[in-house]
């Protein structure tokens, strides 16, 4: 299975019609809306490296309310997480408090990086990934000061890491 995430800016306050009209494409695993830099991020999954990339094309970028789109394909990485806990604590309505961090690490280093978020419990997904960006994960959290913590004390002491992004996920939009 290819993925790939892609970070967007659309028009202001066109991110919930925006988000619905992402959701309804197929190929298209997730997609939330959040702070930062970008406004809104999508996961996305196909057999092919064609499929993302007719996604992304024939889709995604043909969203009227879409300015413009960055794709970051994941590598093909050793698998550290674990879906099943994810989708565990999810239902259980714990992870309330949710962020995508990408982050730019040391030339070389982002297995090592990735390796080391394996052991942070709030991790519940990273990737290696080729763009502008070298690793992305999701945080997940009961709580914003515990999110807060997580990047601020866990992720961001970590070795090999230059600099990350942090995009909060806003719930409303969803």
């Amino acid at each position: 299975m290819v993925t790939a995430y892609v970070l967007m800016n659309c028009a202001m306050g066109s991110e919930r019609s925006t988000i619905s009209s992402l959701n309804a494409i197929d190929g298209v695993t997730e997609s939330h809306g959040t702070f930062g830099l970008y406004d809104i991020v999508a996961k996305i999954e196909s057999d092919t490296d064609d499929g993302i990339r007719n996604i992304v094309t024939e889709a995604i970028r043909k969203i009227p309310k879409i300015h413009s789109t960055m794709t970051l394909t994941r590598s093909e990485s050793e698998e550290l997480f674990k879906p099943a806990e994810k989708l565990i604590a999810a239902m259980l309505g714990k992870n309330l408090a949710q962020a995508y961090v990408v982050i730019h690490t040391d030339k070389g280093e982002e297995y090592a990086v990735l390796r080391n978020l394996s052991h942070i419990p709030e991790i519940k997904e990273a990737d290696v990934i080729f763009g502008f960006y070298d690793v992305l994960c999701k945080v997940e959290a009961s709580e914003y000061t515990t999110l807060e913590k997580v990047i601020t004390k866990a992720i961001r002491s970590l070795p090999h890491i230059r600099t990350t992004m942090t995009l909060n996920v806003i719930a409303e939009q969803e």
